[in-house]
Parts: structure tokens; sequence; C-alpha cells
């Protein structure tokens, strides 16, 4: 039986457990977390902290794993890149190559210097430094740390005032105690935050979605909806999987899932704003499955133990879809979802992790989510005109 490693432990791994297991694997849970829930479905569970790449490696050895995995968990993708290419694992591409997309920062500069359209930046690690810059800034900028995950930590500032504030708050957030700062790119619609997927190096599913957020909660920039198909331009998206494609190629870049954020600007550019080798939060993967018929998430488990692929192709979207990421607006009890009636026909999946009575907290980054609705509209007029007002038919019930 052919063993993966699989890093992290939270609910986005559950589904890449039940695949492995489909598959035949033994599988292999990874943090320092040993209460995490994907431990619980797991066939073993090692006490690892993964961002220890080298005792990582260790017990990669000691477990004499056939792959290794990190899905939906940002601090896990370069410690799976460098046990897979220190062991001679399948892997998404040289380790290397992944750090340079995992730091915001080295992957700004990588397209910058590769002619990529990319906003204006620089990076601190002293944050004095950074607020003497800042009076010079055209505003409103964005300040972010390079290396964290589920908008924790990222802020817009409007104003020199507020830059103090944002870049503590950033570099509180920073593993490695570097922050960067980057124009605010106005965006024009919807920016777009969904999964694609390449196989030796090229880019055989390549889609795109419309990504809302939720201004009146405490982080306006964790995600709070997602729909497909996507409300970007024919040609920017032409653009933008073009441009993917060839940043693949500079990187040798392999068989791997991506989670790939995009933008339009007010300025006529299509930007790629981020992109990394792993399957995204938000249980996108299991979207684009409902949403397209592929699964992605068995290709990658496939990919990680060397397993022959099922057939990918351009993404056909089937309906108009949407999913809502279920969050609070403070913190208490739990007491349940109210949904209008007449939208109950579109329902075709509700995931609640929280039961009533449990307690849940403010919607300040991903890890605070309660759940999600996936919902198959009958029409994209339709759908837009809902997911523009989920107020006036969803409501999160919490005392």
């Amino acid at each position: 039986m052919k063993k993966i490693l699989l890093l992290g432990g939270s609910r986005y791994l559950l589904p890449v457990i039940k695949e492995a297991k489909a598959l035949g694997l033994y599988t292999i849970t990874c943090d320092y977390l040993p209460d995490n829930i994907a431990h619980k479905y797991s066939d073993e569970y090692r006490n690892v902290s993964i961002i220890e790449k080298d005792k990582v490696l260790e017990l990669a050895k000691e477990l004499k794993i056939d792959g290794i995995m990190s899905f939906a968990c940002d601090p896990g993708v370069t410690t799976a890149a460098y046990v897979a290419e220190k062991l001679g694992l399948p892997n998404c591409g040289p380790y290397e190559s992944v750090e340079i997309l995992q730091n915001k920062n080295r992957f700004r500069t990588f397209l910058r210097d590769n002619g990529f359209t990319v906003p204006t930046f620089r990076d601190y690690t002293d944050i004095e430094k950074a607020v003497s810059d800042a009076e010079g800034y055209t505003y409103p900028v964005i300040v972010k740390p390079v290396d964290s995950a589920g908008s924790k930590g990222v802020s817009r500032v409007d104003s020199f005032d507020n830059f103090r504030a944002a870049a503590e708050y950033a570099m509180a957030n920073s593993i490695h105690g570097r922050i960067i700062v980057e124009d605010f790119i106005l965006q024009h619609g919807f920016s777009s935050d969904t999964d694609c997927f390449s196989v030796d190096g090229e880019l055989r599913f390549c889609s795109f979605n419309s990504q809302y957020f939720d201004k009146n909660a405490d982080n306006p920039y964790a995600p709070a909806g997602f729909t497909w198909p996507s409300s970007m331009s024919e040609e920017h998206m032409q653009e933008l999987q073009s441009e993917l494609q060839r940043l693949l190629k500079l990187l040798n870049m392999k068989t791997s899932v991506y989670n790939v954020e995009c933008r339009e600007g007010v300025d006529g550019k299509a930007y790629i704003m981020e992109v990394s080798p792993r399957g995204g939060g938000n249980r996108l993967c299991e979207m684009l499955n409902y949403v397209t018929g592929q699964n992605l998430i068995r290709n990658a488990v496939k990919a990680a133990v060397g397993m022959p692929l099922d057939e990918l192709s351009e993404p056909e979207y089937k309906g108009s879809w949407a999913q809502v990421v279920l969050h609070s607006y403070k913190s208490g009890k739990f007491r349940g979802l109210s949904i209008a009636p007449e939208l109950l026909p579109y329902v075709v999946e509700k995931d609640l992790w929280f039961k009533d009575g449990d307690e849940v907290e403010e919607f300040t980054g991903a890890n605070k989510t309660i759940g999600t609705l996936v919902m198959n509209f009958p029409s994209r007029e339709e759908r837009d005109r809902r997911m523009a007002d989920l107020g006036s038919w969803l409501k999160v019930l919490v005392d």
C-alpha cells in the first residue's frame, strides 16, 4: 500500500483523505495541533510542525512515504516541495521555484523582472523604515505579510495616518518578519480566485471566477463568496491564461493543482496577483467538480504519488453556480441559518461546521468560516442579483 503524507489538519483536507483512501493509499496527517479535525479521518497522525522542513524530511524518511502534499495549507507548500525534492518523490516543480511562488516579495520581483504586469511594491523587515518611506507613497496601498495565508494581516491603507498600524498588523502575522507594501490595484468588476491544473508544465485546466467580499466584515479582504462562470472579459482571461502558462514554463513547474488569484484593473490591465501550487481553501476544487465535472482533488492526489492522471480538459461550466462562505459579524453561540424559502430550491449543498450552541468567532479570516452553501441558480442574472444582496435572504444566527 502506497503512503501519502498530508501536511496540515484542517477541514479542507477531508476530501483529499477521502480520495486518497478511495485510491487505496495509506494516509498520514502531520502538524503540531493534534485536535485538528483531519487527524480523526487519516490512517495515522504525527505531531511535527509543518514549517520545520528538516523535521518533516526526517519523518518522511522514517515513514518511507511515496508522496507528500500540502493541500489548502500555505505554510506546508514549501516544506512539501523540499521533502519531495530531497527524496526524489513526485513533485510540483523545483523547490526554488516553489519558494518564489510562496513569498509575495520574491514573486512580485520575479514577475517584474520577467516582464509581467505587476503593481509597484517594496518589502521591509523594519517597520520604522517602512513608516519613513510611507510619507512618499501615493495612496491607497495594500500592506500585507510576505508569507501569510487566509488574508491574515492584510490591510488597505488610504492615508499615511493609518500606515503604522497596518504595518504592525502585517508584521505580527508574518512567519519570517517581512512585509510588503504595494500599489492597491483598483479593480474593474470582480477579482478571480480559483484553481488550475498543469500536467508536465502544460496548463490543462484553467478556470476563472468572480470573488465576492463582505465590506461589513471585520476583515473585508477575506473572501465571502464565489461564482462561476467569471464576469471577467474574454480578452483578459485569454491573456491571463497565456501569462500563467509562460510563468509555469519559466519556473519549470511540473504536474500540480494551483490556487490562482487574478484581477482586472480600472487601468485596463490584467494582473496575476498570486499563484500557489496547492488547492485553494474555501473548497474551490470541490466547487469545480460541481461546476465542471472534473475532479482536481483526485488528480492532485494521483500526481503526488506518481499515479496516472484522469484526463483533464479546459472547463465547461454547467450552469450558474455560487458558493457562499458563511460567517458571523460577531462572536457568540451559533443558532443556525435563516434562508428565504424562495432560495431553498437553489441550494445544492449546505455544509455547516458548527452545531447549535457551539461558540463561533467574528469573521477575521478564512479560519473563522462557519460553513458553506453551494448553490446553482437558474440564470446568471438571478445568481448575480442574489449574490449582490446576501443579507436580504441569508442570515447567520448568533447570540
